[in-house]
């Protein structure tokens, strides 16, 4: 059987989840609106297309 020890709570990693999920969800609301006016420049913007990698 496997064993495994963690060094941070599991509510540390629920938190950093769900704050990956919120910007997810906040990119693809976004992504949606831009795609709806038919704005071309949406392909443009990192946060966009790499919402967890970009800053901001």
């Amino acid at each position: 059987m496997i064993d495994a020890e963690t060094r941070t709570p599991a509510s540390a990693f629920a938190s950093r989840l769900a704050a990956k999920a919120g910007a997810l969800a906040e990119a693809r609301g976004e992504n949606t609106l831009r795609q709806r006016a038919r704005d071309p420049w949406r392909w443009r913007y990192a946060s966009l297309l790499w919402p967890l990698f970009s800053k901001g």
